[in-house]
């Protein structure tokens, strides 16, 4: 499952993580975090993945539509 932008903002703001700590977990250059969130540019699919993989790291759990619950796509944050 791809991430869409508003998930990675909501995913760094559950944690209350910068770009900056985003960009230095995920090894992914902060511009490419601050486009995507922005809607300027899709990153890779691999560079999504190293995204979602970061956020998961801390704590992340990423739904996706129908998924767990109703409504469309989101997060929430998983048992610590």
């Amino acid at each position: 499952m791809s991430i869409t932008s508003g998930q990675c903002r909501a995913g760094r703001a559950i944690l209350g993580w910068s770009q900056d700590q985003l960009a230095t977990t995920s090894k992914v250059a902060k511009a490419t975090i601050a486009n995507f969130e922005a809607g300027k540019r899709t990153p890779y699919d691999r560079t999504l993945q190293d995204i979602r993989e970061a956020l998961e790291s801390g704590g992340v759990i990423f739904q996706a539509e129908g998924e767990m619950v109703n409504g469309g796509p989101g997060v929430r944050l998983g048992r610590a």
